[in-house]
């Protein structure tokens, strides 16, 4: 009768140990799954800011595009702004005759007529007056 006793004593001890390292691995399996959720929820709210941010930035950088061009429009409606139109142009083009210049591979065909220069100016200048109309 002793013997079935510490039996009974046993088997309720190896049950309630089982049960102990089953709830354990419920309670490891869980604590990973929620560590996993809120890494992934991090993850994401990371990926939005980062999206606000740089959407953010570029919204900028087109607002001060559009406020420059706005002022570079104005400024060419005053007196004398089609002549400073003119003047970039020319300068513009100077400077990419020079560039191209300056490469030693490169073979430069110069118009003999500079008055091609003048009249890709003057055509540039018909291009700013056609915007304006």
């Amino acid at each position: 009768m002793q013997s079935q006793i510490t039996a009974e004593r046993e088997k309720r001890a190896l049950i309630a140990a089982s049960e102990g390292r089953r709830q354990e691995q419920i309670n490891i399996a869980t604590g990973e799954r929620e560590a996993f959720i809120a890494r992934s929820e991090g993850e994401k709210l990371a990926a939005i800011n980062n999206a606000q941010g740089e959407a953010a930035a570029i919204m900028a950088v087109a607002d001060a595009n559009a406020k420059a061009i706005g002022m570079v429009a104005a400024a060419i409606r005053q007196p004398g702004g089609e002549q400073a139109v003119q003047l970039k142009v020319a300068e513009k083009a100077v400077e990419a005759y020079t560039n191209v210049a300056r490469d030693a591979t490169t073979t430069l065909i110069v118009p003999s007529n500079m008055t091609e220069v003048s009249a890709l100016i003057a055509s540039a200048m018909k291009m700013v007056q056609v915007n304006k109309a």
